[in-house]
This record gives C-alpha cells, structure tokens and sequence, in this order.
C-alpha cells in the first residue's frame, strides 16, 4: 500500500487488528495463569474472539479498497472491542457484559458484508 491518503483509512483496521491479537496473547496468558472459574472462561473466550478477528483485520485490512468492504472491517473491529471488551470487563473488573451482544451482532454483520462483498468481485 502507498502512502496515498486516500487509503490510510484502510490501515487502522490492520494496525488495530495487531494489537488485539498481541493484547488477546496477554489475556489467554493471564487466564490461563491468574484466574479461574468464570472469570477465566470469560477471559480465555475474549481473547479467542479478540485473536481470530484481530489476524482476520491485519489479513483483510490491507486489501479491502471498496466501501462496503472496508465498512465490514470496521464493523468487526467495533465489534470486537465492544464483544470481547465487555467480556474482560467482567473478567477483571466486575462490569456488566451488557455491550457484548451488540459487540457480537456487528461481528455477525461485519462477516456478512465482507461475504456479499466476495460474491460481487
């Protein structure tokens, strides 16, 4: 990708994509080392969604030019920060999981978009 600011919008999936799958590592360590019970299934469940959507956006940020594609991206990585956020939330400090539906709603619309994408290349 150049350094053209037309697609600079399209990296900060990418970038943001990195580092949840980074901090999703230094959650599945701390679960797996410092919690148990509810609080780590809750953990380790945060950081599974957090990883695999986290590499998904670094693969995928990169190359997704057209609109409906790059408002996918952005719906899995609002998602995922509200789906697996609210759930290490809970897991550390005692919050409400109350975002994590609307969290997982838009990772449900973020894939169906990217697939009614792939179909219309």
């Amino acid at each position: 990708m150049t350094n053209d600011p037309i697609h600079a919008p399209h990296r900060w999936p990418a970038a943001v994509g990195a580092l949840y799958a980074g901090l999703s590592v230094a959650a599945a360590a701390y679960a797996s080392h410092g919690l148990d019970g509810e609080a780590q299934s809750r953990l380790m469940l945060a950081a599974m969604f957090g990883f695999g959507h986290g590499v998904a956006l670094v693969a995928l940020g990169r190359q997704a030019l057209r609109r409906r594609a790059a408002v996918a991206l952005w719906f899995l990585l609002v998602g995922v920060a509200l789906f697996s956020g609210s759930l290490a939330g809970a897991a550390l400090a005692a919050w409400p999981t109350r975002a994590a539906p609307w969290g997982g709603m838009l990772m449900m619309l973020g894939w169906l978009l990217l697939a009614v994408d792939s179909l219309r290349r």
